[in-house]
């Protein structure tokens, strides 16, 4: 697979970042810059580093344990094509797949890069929406806040709005 992508970091065996054992990869570059994010140096766009899709696939399936990956940020959706093109490589090897968003799933859904709802149709869950310090809730499960949603993706796609994986509500 041709291509690099900007990241802050990985995680190679996390379980705070989606259900079960997870690979997490911190895209680097965020335009939201909540007051209070858990990841400030992942919004500088010329911090991190290149990596090599490739190198970042042999990593993310290296360990047989690993059941997901977990696209955090920084911001995933600012960069959606080689994100995309890594979501069908593990699809293709059944890794449960989820990512972070500071956009809403409404926001999403109208940004123009194509590559967004190519993403977006390869995730299983997607936390959605900003950090906020005034809604911070450190009892919800794999969020920060409690404006934040865990959405069923393939199913928030098929009924064209947000639609809550309801274990996680």
């Amino acid at each position: 697979m041709e291509g690099t992508i900007r990241i802050a970091g990985t995680v190679g065996e996390s379980i705070v970042d989606g259900p079960g054992f997870r690979y997490t990869v911190f895209t680097q570059g965020c335009p939201h810059h909540c007051p209070g994010c858990h990841n400030p140096q992942t919004h500088d766009f010329a911090g991190g580093k290149d990596m090599e899709l490739d190198t970042l696939l042999h990593d993310m399936c290296r360990n047989p344990l690993v059941k997901g990956v977990t696209f955090s940020g920084g911001e995933p959706f600012c960069q959606p094509e080689p994100l995309y093109y890594l979501a069908v490589e593990l699809k293709k090897k059944g890794k449960h797949l989820m990512a972070y968003s500071g956009y809403t799933f409404e926001q999403l859904m109208e940004l123009p890069d194509p590559f967004v709802q190519k993403l977006l149709g390869q995730l299983d869950l997607l936390v959605d929406g900003p950090f906020i310090e005034a809604k911070r809730n450190i009892e919800l499960r794999f969020r920060g806040s409690a404006n934040q949603r865990v959405l069923d993706v393939p199913a928030s796609l098929a009924a064209n709005e947000p639609v809550w994986a309801e274990q996680y509500r």
